[in-house]
């Protein structure tokens, strides 16, 4: 069961957003990794999810993207989308909310989160409170059920760059055009 907002209150929240941040593997990636022969790994991103970043710097939202993961695989892929924020390495993503808070000077009312997995229940929970939360279609079960919005398209698949179009179109007046 989705956590349903009233129009006016989710228009509201969108209003506020400066910030949306997103899980890596799962959201930005389906979550595949491959590796070659001589034990690289490679993962596949969507340019239309690289869109979407694009659209909401366009529209003055900042993005950046938190995940368990090392820098090594990331950091090109976060330079070339030019992101605000890059928060690798991170276990306890619930924890890391106080440290993006001071980094980025915002309060929990202007972040926007999306994710895929267990261990984005607790940042999702924090979030949801007073912005926005997001999940792609393919998403855990329970992570469906926690978030705001799920989006039809799947991890890697377009589900950031629908996220990024929910958010632009709660900012229109009236919801804005469908």
């Amino acid at each position: 069961m989705v956590i349903a907002l009233a129009a006016a209150e989710a228009a509201a929240r969108a209003a506020r957003i400066a910030l949306v941040v997103s899980d890596n593997d799962g959201v930005m990636t389906d979550g595949t990794v491959y590796v070659s022969a001589t034990g690289e790994d490679m993962k596949a991103y969507s340019v239309r999810d690289g869109m979407g970043v694009e659209r909401l710097r366009d529209a003055g939202i900042a993005t950046g993207i938190l995940t368990r993961e090392p820098p090594t695989l990331i950091a090109r892929r976060a330079a070339k989308l030019e992101l605000r924020y890059l928060w690798t390495a991170v276990r306890d993503k619930r924890a890391h909310l106080g440290p993006i808070l001071e980094q980025t000077n915002l309060s929990l009312d202007r972040i926007a989160y999306i994710g895929d997995d267990l261990n984005d229940l607790e940042i999702i929970a924090a979030v949801g409170e007073l912005g926005l939360t997001a999940a792609p279609a393919d998403a855990m079960p329970r992570v469906r059920e926690a978030v705001h919005h799920v989006c039809t398209a799947p991890g890697g698949r377009g589900a950031f760059r629908e996220f990024a179009e929910w958010l632009l179109r709660l900012r229109e007046p009236h919801g804005g055009p469908r």
